[in-house]
């Protein structure tokens, strides 16, 4: 996995050691991440597009915010993930995407923690259970 640290390797490894909120986005086929601590962006588009991305590219990355206690997933499954045409099935295979991908790039940088979905964004895990939309 390519691993892209913004502003620089010192400021990524710095927040790091310091468990200071760093934010990630990892593409959904876990080539690339790209990370920085939360308050050299603030939100992950504008991480992206300071990488060298497009501000269309945040619907090709699974996006978290992590420290030592944890990542938060930021649960949002594009409507032509893998270009899956029942949302139901889409949000399942996105899910399963996710926690593998995420899970990964996580223990490569070194961080043994839990991949929550924050309440916010359960919503879209609804669908997986209910027969009615």
């Amino acid at each position: 996995m390519n691993i892209i640290k913004y502003p620089t390797d010192e400021a990524v490894d710095g927040a790091m050691k310091a468990d200071e909120p760093i934010l990630a986005a990892v593409s959904f086929d876990g080539s690339t991440a790209v990370m920085c601590p939360v308050d050299e962006a603030g939100e992950h588009h504008i991480m992206l597009m300071e990488t060298g991305f497009k501000d269309t590219d945040i619907d090709r990355f699974f996006r978290i915010v992590l420290d030592k206690s944890g990542a938060d997933w930021t649960f949002v499954c594009p409507p032509d993930y893998k270009n899956i045409p029942f949302k139901d099935k889409r949000i399942m295979v996105y899910h399963k995407d996710g926690f593998s991908i995420i899970a990964d790039f996580l223990h490569e940088i070194g961080y043994i923690v839990g991949i929550n979905i924050p309440k916010r964004y359960r919503r879209h895990l609804d669908v997986m259970t209910n027969d009615t939309y």
